[in-house]
């Protein structure tokens, strides 16, 4: 059934009132511009990765072979989330994949924050080794080595700062955080040792770096798996609130709201209305996907129905 204006709608039988409202969610998400930042943000931390390994293998500090493997990870989780950003935003999609490949950008961010498991696993091994055997560290270009490491990480986070970032820019920006508060907590143990000669300082320092590597982990994987589980990614009753204050809605029967990647929210929702005509229905529906754009979805279906007791009464003596 048509009104004037143009607008399609369901009909069963004159009762109720289907409308979907769609951003396109292949297009317009600054995919380009996430692709970009993510490749060179990797090349950048590859090439620190390459000089701190060294160093640390030069100078025997295992802080430093720590916050060396630590952007090696972090290095690759970044080529992933390239990867992942840059398909997704090629692929435009079919009617058997109707939303791309954005689902890469979650699938790509949880490996990214599995990564990290066995790198703290690794430090804190590292660290214990160092704790029971200390050796001599060559302090001073231990400490160039790893300023030049917070450099690298400091850059990298001015690249991916400004505006909505991505799961994937967000997962590799509490990566940076924590490659730079490892860089810091190189310099300082390093100082530390080379002022007190206490050595024991550089794999404590180790074990630090490992704690912010955990928190890093624990954020992307709470990220991703929200998307992945399909949490709904705001507060719902406060959606519920303002869809039910619309001029024509009686009550909200049913109603979703998901997440295909960090950029693209879908929802549905079926809903009670007293309006009679279609012309009411359809300033109900645009009114509702209003209410909606406010709260972030960019793609929703409206059902619209009379008010009625039981749904589920309806929807047989409604079945065909």
């Amino acid at each position: 059934m048509t009104d004037e204006s143009g607008v399609a709608h369901r009909d069963h039988g004159d009762e109720a009132h289907g409308h979907s409202h769609d951003h396109d969610p292949g297009h317009g998400h600054g995919g380009s511009a996430s692709s970009r930042k993510l490749a060179l943000v990797s090349v950048i931390n590859i090439v620190g990765f390459v000089v701190e390994l060294a160093g640390g293998l030069l100078f025997g500090s295992v802080a430093l072979i720590s916050d060396a493997v630590h952007m090696l990870f972090d290095a690759l989780a970044y080529v992933m989330a390239f990867t992942a950003s840059y398909v997704a935003d090629r692929y435009e999609g079919s009617e058997w994949w109707s939303y791309g490949l954005h689902r890469l950008e979650p699938l790509a961010a949880f490996l990214n924050g599995v990564l990290l498991i066995p790198m703290v696993g690794y430090i804190l091994w590292e660290s214990y080794q160092r704790f029971l055997t200390p050796i001599e560290i060559g302090t001073v270009p231990t400490i160039v080595i790893a300023i030049g490491g917070l450099a690298v990480n400091v850059g990298s986070v001015f690249i991916l700062q400004g505006g909505e970032m991505s799961l994937n820019e967000k997962g590799a920006f509490y990566h940076l955080l924590g490659d730079a508060g490892g860089s810091i907590a190189v310099i300082v143990s390093v100082a530390v040792v080379e002022v007190t000669g206490i050595t024991v300082i550089d794999p404590i320092a180790a074990a630090l770096i490992a704690g912010i590597v955990l928190w890093s982990a624990g954020k992307v994987l709470r990220g991703s798996g929200a998307i992945f589980f399909m949490k709904t990614p705001f507060q719902p009753e406060h959606v519920r609130e303002d869809i039910e204050a619309v001029d024509g809605v009686d009550h909200i029967d049913d109603w979703h709201a998901w997440q295909i990647c960090s950029q693209i929210t879908v929802a549905t929702a079926h809903v009670e209305t007293s309006v009679e005509t279609m012309s009411e229905a359809d300033t109900v529906t645009q009114q509702i996907h209003h209410v909606l754009e406010d709260h972030g979805v960019d793609h929703a279906t409206i059902e619209l129905s009379p008010a009625y007791g039981d749904r589920r009464t309806y929807l047989n003596s409604h079945a065909h």
